[in-house]
């Protein structure tokens, strides 16, 4: 560099800290050009020293001053210039990284949103043993754009692994794909938790005045007048829509075949008229668990009144975070009412009904009134007369409810 005095050294310095950040690329090329050629021989390690700037780049801002190159005054480099892609240098490269990825891929098989318990260092050191050196910020460009998320795995896991799941997540995936290619309904359903209706905190921050935050009770002690709410979800996988029933008393077996009936009725008869077949996603407890024998019945009735021909597949236990339906429409409609109190049953109906989402999330949410009892019991009776087919694969989780043919009057 060459030997230039502390203070012109500074005042240059300072003259380039002043201006950095209003410039483009284009012009803090040009100025450190102009500094390299002011000084001559030395210049463009005095003006890397001052600018941090590439010694090519300088070289560049030089031959630009002395008419050297030419740039288009649209573009900020001239034709071909700039780092390539990583795509571009290595073609292969996301291939290989799904590659590495998808054995240990942990989640629910058909969902579009992946889960890896491989952190982006280790697949990064992985991807340099196979040929392509590649940092570990890179790979998480890379997993980004293949629509991935690196979890941490204490997250994922709920109880103790049942030794068929993941072939159970493989049925489910094919058993959606099927349903999908052929154009028919896929749905997503659960329970959501249940929320104390009423002036109460709710978790979450929201834009408001300063210094003027909403104000709610001090204590959530439930009103009995105003009571619990009780949101049932289905989401259709394929064409992103979700459907919520407010309930008003129990997250019941009938309460939520109700709320499916209500999904068809609102929604899916309009999306699906010529359809015969329905394939429902579901955990395999709670209301609408594989054991719950009301379960069963109500489904045979909703056969029979639709004409639909449904079949069910349960995720195995320990698993209910992987339902689609947790993922893709719950864990929105709590992002989009976070820090507003549930007030009333209408508010919280609209709030769900107003759930939005850029990938074209859209929910129609209605109000249920009517009164579900708890502990109704099913008859070894009424329980041989479904007209249910269990699948070979695991029957107890894979099964199909058909219309009756008697009540069809067929």
């Amino acid at each position: 560099m060459l030997n230039v005095s502390n203070e012109e050294y500074i005042h240059l310095k300072s003259i380039w800290n002043s201006v950095n950040g209003y410039l483009d690329e284009k012009t803090k090329r040009l100025f450190a050009g102009a500094i390299a050629k002011a000084y001559g021989h030395g210049g463009t390690g005095l003006s890397h020293s001052i600018t941090s700037l590439r010694v090519a780049s300088i070289k560049l801002g030089v031959d630009q001053i002395n008419g050297k190159v030419t740039i288009k005054p649209d573009r900020q480099r001239k034709e071909g210039g700039g780092r390539k892609k990583i795509t571009e240098i290595y073609p292969g490269i996301k291939e290989e990284l799904e590659k590495l990825v998808d054995p240990i891929t942990k989640g629910d098989p058909e969902s579009p949103l992946l889960w890896t318990s491989k952190s982006t260092l280790k697949l990064s050191a992985e991807l340099t043993k196979r040929g392509y050196p590649v940092s570990s910020t890179c790979v998480g460009e890379l997993l980004r754009e293949l629509n991935y998320s690196l979890q941490a795995n204490k997250k994922t896991i709920e109880g103790g692994n049942h030794p068929d799941r993941n072939e159970q997540f493989e049925y489910i995936r094919e058993s959606v794909d099927r349903f999908q290619e052929e154009g028919k309904p896929v749905i997503s359903v659960d329970a959501k938790k249940k929320e104390n209706v009423g002036n109460y905190k709710n978790n979450g921050r929201e834009y408001s005045p300063k210094g003027t935050p909403t104000e709610v009770n001090v204590y959530d002690f439930v009103d009995k007048n105003s009571g619990k709410a009780v949101p049932y979800g289905i989401y259709d996988i394929s064409e992103k829509i979700g459907f919520v029933n407010v309930g008003k008393n129990y997250d019941t077996a009938e309460f939520a075949v109700a709320s499916i009936k209500y999904w068809w009725d609102y929604l899916g008869k309009g999306l699906y008229p010529e359809v015969k077949q329905l394939l429902i996603t579901a955990d395999g407890g709670g209301s609408n668990g594989s054991r719950v024998r009301l379960w069963k019945t109500e489904l045979q009735k909703f056969c029979n009144e639709t004409g639909l021909e449904v079949t069910i597949s349960h995720f195995p236990p320990g698993t209910s975070k992987w339902n689609k339906i947790e993922h893709q429409l719950f864990s929105q409609i709590s992002i989009n009412w976070r820090g507003r109190p549930l007030t009333s049953y209408d508010a919280i109906v609209n709030l769900i009904g107003s759930t939005r989402t850029r990938k074209g999330l859209t929910v129609k949410s209605v109000l249920d009134t009517n009164r579900y009892e708890k502990g109704i019991k099913v008859s070894d009776e009424e329980i041989a007369k479904i007209n249910i087919l269990r699948h070979e694969f695991h029957g107890d989780w894979n099964y199909t409810i058909k219309p009756d043919m008697l009540y069809n009057g067929k």
